[in-house]
């Protein structure tokens, strides 16, 4: 394949992939996180201060927030959610998005664009590096796997951090094996740069630092001089010291900027409050420190931020899986949902690269191929990590693995057909790998524009993946201007509704809007209406508590004797209760 070609196939891959999620994005709702993200930036941007979400890092926020400042958008400074109390993000948010005058779905519209551009973005990178490793054909099977992701069209179109962290950890990955095999100055600061950037994408990103230190001993010990190998460990931790420096002149400048404005009395408050359930009081003290120290606390700041997520993924969050309901979380979440979520034809080619992979491994592997080693130790701490942490709430946690992943089967598919050498067998596996991208293919693009809610073939698709799991992985709330649309269409005068999401039920549905809460035990369904709920409402109603846990569960068996009269897109189930 000639390269003008290959260059030609790209562009239109990485098209077809914008106007997938363009189009798709236009009609969805505003998300759970992207109701304190999308305010949180505009804050950070408008005001440089850095009291709303700072369990998250900033710059995701900050580039979603890029083409408000071109609007003219009231700012609701003297209002409780911003005056009062610590982090109130959800309040605000809502104040900000729905109860300030402003056109929240103009601002919903516009945050996403960059989102998109992120997307595309990473398309490119990971095509160009797929290409350099294993050349043109490879670089368009890793693009067209990339660009035609369910999971990828579903998050690269919100305003949220997993599209962001994956950018941050191919980015730093590449550039730092850059500075493995050529540690000149130039490589040294764009090494340090990317990891700041990483590091101030997402914080799941921390996990960079050990595998560079894995990778960093493991290619001492392959290419150093006999003789040298202390020397060279020497003279890389050095070096390696040199791009935290840079590191930390990124995180700095970055935090010195979203803290500005942010009062230090304020900012140490806030930060005794936030860590005031933290099982480590040397790291509160260190905190708090650091906070009221004017030069140290932009670091202060991003230790909370850390501190919090951390804490967060030990403790987990109440979900629905498979019939069941728990905070602790379980092993195999993340490795079944991924199995579920992902198209059943990249799980076959998975399969037969791992195949192909066994066939053709051969002694003096890892010298030859040390970038796919460490996308495989990667991939290792990633997965470890996951499936240790309690924070079961979606498949989009693991989206840093997909790339390599991608990356991996590719190339060991191409390596496993050019040492076959039977030409029948060749021409099977050709055969065989066009219907596997036709099927991944239509499965898709068949799911347009309901990419949230996709599930594979075994997860019984996108209608029926729910039975399964939810939150993120089925209903983060994107439907709500589609139940909007069914009620006026349908010229309902009443509607209850039990909804979950970032959106704002009575902004959209006005006067017709009957708040439900399901979880009332005093509640009695009155006859003769209509009943909205989300899935995820809906299944964490019906689902079986776990040992141990004691919040109120099975409020929504009752609905078990009703069928749904329709759906608003897959994931609000509409009801008439008679």
């Amino acid at each position: 394949m000639s390269n003008r070609l290959t260059n030609l196939i790209a562009a239109g891959l990485l098209i077809l992939m914008f106007f997938l999620a363009f189009f798709s994005m236009k009609d969805i709702s505003l998300t759970m996180d992207e109701s304190a993200h999308i305010p949180a930036g505009y804050a950070y941007l408008s005001q440089k201060d850095y009291r709303l979400n700072p369990e998250h890092p900033p710059l995701i926020k900050d580039l979603a927030a890029l083409p408000l400042l071109t609007q003219s958008l009231n700012f609701p400074e003297n209002h409780p959610s911003w005056l009062e109390g610590v982090n109130r993000q959800w309040w605000f948010g809502n104040q900000f998005l729905y109860q300030s005058g402003n056109d929240a779905d103009k601002i919903i519209f516009w945050s996403r664009i960059p989102m998109i551009l992120i997307l595309i973005f990473i398309g490119w990178l990971i095509f160009h590096w797929a290409r350099k490793l294993g050349g043109n054909f490879t670089g368009i099977s890793v693009l067209f796997l990339f660009a035609l992701s369910p999971t990828f069209l579903a998050h690269g179109r919100l305003v949220t951090t997993d599209v962001g962290a994956t950018l941050g950890i191919v980015l730093a990955i590449f550039f730092y094996l850059k500075f493995l095999k050529n540690p000149k100055k130039l490589n040294i600061i764009l090494a340090g740069l990317t990891l700041g950037i990483a590091l101030l994408l997402k914080f799941s990103c921390i996990l960079l630092l050990p595998l560079f230190a894995i990778i960093t001993l493991v290619y001492l010990f392959l290419f150093s001089e006999k003789g040298r190998k202390l020397k060279n460990l020497f003279r890389y931790v050095g070096l390696g010291l040199l791009v935290l420096v840079v590191v930390a002149l990124v995180i700095w400048s970055v935090y010195l900027f979203h803290t500005w404005n942010y009062p230090l009395e304020k900012q140490v408050e806030d930060t005794k409050y936030l860590l005031s359930s933290n099982p480590f009081p040397t790291l509160i003290r260190t905190n708090v420190w650091m906070a009221q120290n004017p030069i140290l606390r932009p670091f202060g700041h991003y230790l909370l931020g850390l501190s919090m997520a951390t804490q967060r993924v030990a403790g987990g969050n109440t979900v629905y899986f498979l019939g069941m309901v728990s905070a602790a979380g379980w092993w195999y979440y993340f490795p079944l949902v991924y199995f579920l979520k992902v198209p059943l034809a990249f799980h076959l080619l998975t399969l037969l690269a791992i195949l192909f992979a066994i066939f053709c491994w051969k002694r003096g592997w890892l010298r030859e191929h040390f970038p796919e080693f460490s996308m495989l130790v990667f991939l290792a701490i990633y997965w470890i990590t996951s499936i240790k942490g309690n924070l079961n709430i979606g498949v989009r946690h693991v989206l840093p693995v997909f790339p390599f992943t991608y990356i991996l089967v590719a190339l060991a598919i191409k390596k496993g057909y050019w040492n076959l050498k039977s030409i029948p067998v060749r021409k099977i596996i050709i055969v065989s790998l066009l219907i596997l991208g036709f099927w991944y293919g239509f499965s898709s693009l068949s799911t347009f524009p309901h990419y949230l809610s996709y599930f594979n073939e075994i997860g019984e698709g996108p209608e029926n993946g729910y039975k399964y799991v939810v939150d993120s992985n089925y209903d983060w709330g994107q439907d709500l201007k589609r139940l909007k649309n069914w009620v006026e269409k349908n010229n309902i005068e009443k509607i209850y509704v039990d909804y979950f999401g970032g959106g704002d039920a009575p902004y959209y549905l006005r006067e017709k809007y009957i708040p439900w809460q399901g979880t009332n035990p005093h509640n009695e369904f009155p006859k003769g209406n209509y009943l909205a709920i989300s899935a995820t409402l809906l299944q964490g109603g019906r689902g079986t508590p776990v040992k141990g846990f004691n919040q109120p569960t099975g409020y929504y068996n009752w609905l078990n004797d009703y069928r749904p009269v329709t759906r608003a897109g897959n994931s609000i189930f509409i009801y008439y209760i008679d």
